[in-house]
């Protein structure tokens, strides 16, 4: 066949079976642990593709380390700040992502992490397996209200359109702020636009849904905290860095603002003696946003179809960075 596939992680046997098609695929056979970054610079050596996951950093080493053969990089995830593209189109490496597929699976979620940090769902089930429950009291483990509230969308694209969608449903007002005006958002779940900081002193929650950019990190700092309710929740789905994690530790420890739901951090995964842990009021999950079986089976298989196109010298559904290695080849 010819073509070398080389896969980071042990993905759904629809998406290999995809590759298989193709080229000669090789899979990092664990499904729970990153490839160790000794093994993937010398397992990538004379691979004509590689499916990459977030926790793999696609750098220009690895670019070289894979040599001149290769010509595609396609990551499992919409967001590619693990990879860089500068290198990759420099080398003539085609980019690919994932887009699309995991808008509703994300946007689910993000509204679980709303919900359950609102209405303290995760403090209340550890409450009752302590044995602490006693008896129903008046005020016991209150929250506050969703429906009726207002929402802050902080990034405005597929997802935050979808969330705002769910949120629409419990008739919440929405304000947004993005890079650009959305009109459609606006007339379908009568959005409206908001610079950053009246958002975030409006909205009781904040939902987190800006790409991890230079201009996003630490976005939400400690100065952004302070101008937020005391009564309100931060929910961030988006990528760790954008919220100043030392920042929101204090505003949660000092009940500055009331709660916040994460699924995403500046270190994955999150250390054990990471102050986060000892917050009875921090909704904590581990980056499960598109953790459906559905969703992370599509976006395997989108992947793997996109190599295949690169590998056939055909344009990619799903480009990032438009190479000049995939022309066709003889094998």
């Amino acid at each position: 066949m010819g073509y070398r596939v080389y896969v980071t992680r042990k993905l759904p046997e629809a998406a290999l079976s995809i590759l298989r098609t193709a080229a000669d695929v090789t899979v990092y056979p664990e499904e729970d642990e990153p490839v160790p970054r000794a093994r993937l610079l010398a397992d990538v050596a004379g691979t004509d593709a590689i499916v990459s996951l977030l926790t793999d950093r696609m750098d220009a080493e690895v670019m070289d380390a894979a040599g001149p053969n290769l010509k595609v990089i396609a990551n499992v995830a919409v967001g590619y700040d693990n990879i860089d593209v500068a290198a990759a189109a420099a080398r003539g490496i085609t980019v690919t992502n994932t887009p699309g597929v995991l808008t509703e699976t994300t946007a689910d979620l993000a509204f679980a992490l709303l919900l359950a940090a609102a209405r303290r769902l995760t403090e209340a089930e550890r409450y009752l397996r302590a044995g602490r429950w006693r008896t129903w009291s008046p005020m016991l483990l209150t929250g506050q209200d969703v429906y009726g509230a207002t929402l802050g969308i902080v990034g405005m694209g597929r997802i935050g359109e979808a969330v705002a969608k769910r949120a629409s449903g419990f008739d919440m007002r929405i304000l947004y702020t993005s890079r650009s005006r959305h009109p459609e958002a606006e007339t379908r779940y009568g959005c409206v636009y908001r610079p950053l900081d009246a958002l975030l002193a409006e909205a009781d929650f904040v939902v987190v849904l800006t790409p991890l950019t230079p201009e996003t990190r630490g976005l939400i700092g400690r100065r952004e905290l302070a101008l937020m309710k005391q009564s309100a929740v931060l929910v961030n789905v988006a990528r760790g860095p954008v919220v100043d994690e030392t920042a929101l530790v204090e505003a949660l420890a000092s009940r500055r603002i009331f709660a916040a739901g994460l699924d995403v951090y500046h270190q994955e995964p999150l250390p054990m003696d990471h102050p986060l842990l000892q917050l009875d009021n921090a909704v904590l999950l581990p980056h499960i946003g598109s953790a459906s079986i559905r969703t992370r089976t599509r976006m395997a298989e989108m992947a793997a179809a996109d190599v295949v196109a690169v590998l056939r010298g055909e344009e990619p559904a799903h480009p990032v960075v438009r190479g000049w290695r995939h022309a066709p080849q003889q094998p």
